[in-house]
């Protein structure tokens, strides 16, 4: 990443220093933070602390003192990004919140929620942290305003572990689908503005159909990405389709049912304008059912909307979305799924350009100060490539 003017576009770094870590209680922890934000935007290369402590600072010590404000310094990470999320929001216009998850590889098993994983999209296992993070996203992009760590068993259940690391007593084992329903009511506590859709894919773990019935008993729209394994069944087939019903399975594999017989339970649309364009797709949907729900007369099967967009160009196999949005047009609905695109790179850009990978401390809020302040630091760029008009404020001066 080249390194950045600051001042550009009249949105100086303490504009968003102030707005989200103004809570910090002391004036030297503001003055680290604003520090770390700058060396995340403006150091080439590894965005290690010595390296950003080297880039805004010629003190000797400097690299110590930013190394204890974000690993072991005790301020709360939450409020933060509640200010974040309000600073953003108050700049964009989000068409949804997206969930995606970063696969953060590591050295050694000191780091806090360090473990030994599969990773279906590299097909091999990784030494790694697992964050599952929320994004506010435009057509144009998808910024991070909030981040859960997964911790294994073997770190809660390990009582000198979790000293080590400092992982609160509160904290308790949490699948993945529960951290991203966890995301979503901060979400949902924290807007100022009208909730969007929810867009997810974990398509490569196992806990979809459990994001979509938290997602429904929350009353949130969405459109999640389904693991093709993942067992579904026509809509409306108890009375009226008992004939076709005995044709149909009573749950097939999503990734199966739309190449089943007969077809009457699917409609095929085509999207993207005039015979012969490249972006031209056909969109198989069909109402289905979730099996395996407990079911009570005041309690039926809530009937969702499965869809798979297949280009006309190329023989991929298509994915599997499912929303609760039923009477959405066919059009929006394929143009969310675009949302997750733009997390995944979100994802990666952080990884590339923004320091994601390079925290080298250990504790679980060391973890969660690092995360904050590079989604802090990505805002900031992303907001200043889109224009984002401030007024000017001082620049903050370290106080001791």
């Amino acid at each position: 990443m080249e390194a950045h003017v600051l001042d550009r576009a009249h949105l100086p770094v303490s504009v968003l220093t102030e707005q989200v870590f103004g809570h910090l209680p002391r004036a030297d922890q503001r003055y680290w933070a604003q520090a770390y934000l700058q060396g995340l935007l403006t150091t080439e290369g590894k965005k290690s602390v010595r390296r950003i402590a080297a880039t805004v600072s010629d003190s000797p010590t400097a690299s110590q003192s930013m190394h204890q404000f974000v690993n072991a310094s005790p301020w709360e990470w939450s409020t933060a990004r509640a200010e974040l999320l309000r600073w953003v929001e108050r700049r964009l216009a989000p068409r949804a919140w997206v969930l995606d998850v970063a696969v953060l590889r590591k050295r050694g098993d000191h780091s806090c929620g360090v473990h030994r994983r599969f990773v279906p999209a590299s097909g091999r296992s990784v030494n790694c942290q697992l964050g599952v993070g929320a994004f506010l996203s435009t057509e144009s992009d998808a910024v991070p305003v909030d981040w859960n760590l997964l911790l294994p068993g073997t770190w809660l259940d390990d009582r000198e572990r979790r000293s080590r690391v400092r992982i609160p007593e509160e904290s308790t084992a949490r699948t993945l689908e529960q951290h991203a329903l966890d995301l979503v009511d901060a979400l949902t506590a924290g807007t100022q503005s009208s909730i969007p859709p929810v867009v997810a894919d974990l398509s490569y773990y196992s806990g979809a159909t459990a994001l979509v019935r938290g997602l429904s008993q929350r009353s949130r729209d969405f459109v999640i990405c389904l693991p093709g394994r993942t067992p579904v069944a026509p809509a409306g087939r108890s009375t009226a389709q008992d004939a076709y019903a005995s044709e149909f399975p009573a749950a097939v594999e999503a990734q199966r049912f739309f190449a089943l017989k007969p077809v009457g339970h699917l409609r095929i649309e085509t999207l993207g304008g005039r015979e012969g364009r490249a972006d031209r797709a056909s969109v198989m949907t069909a109402p289905v059912w979730l099996p395996g729900a407990r079911l009570t007369p005041r309690s039926p099967h809530p009937t969702y909307r499965m869809f798979a967009v297949r280009p006309h160009a190329g023989r991929r196999v298509p994915r599997v979305w499912l929303t609760n949005m039923v009477h959405r047009r066919t059009e929006e609905l394929a143009a969310l799924t675009q949302f997750q695109r733009r997390a995944s790179g979100t994802v990666q850009n952080l990884e590339n350009d923004f320091g994601l990978l390079d925290f080298e401390g250990r504790s679980y809020p060391g973890w969660h100060h690092h995360m904050t302040l590079v989604s802090a630091a990505y805002a900031y760029e992303r907001l200043v490539l889109l224009g984002a008009r401030l007024p000017s404020e001082p620049t903050l001066a370290y106080a001791s």
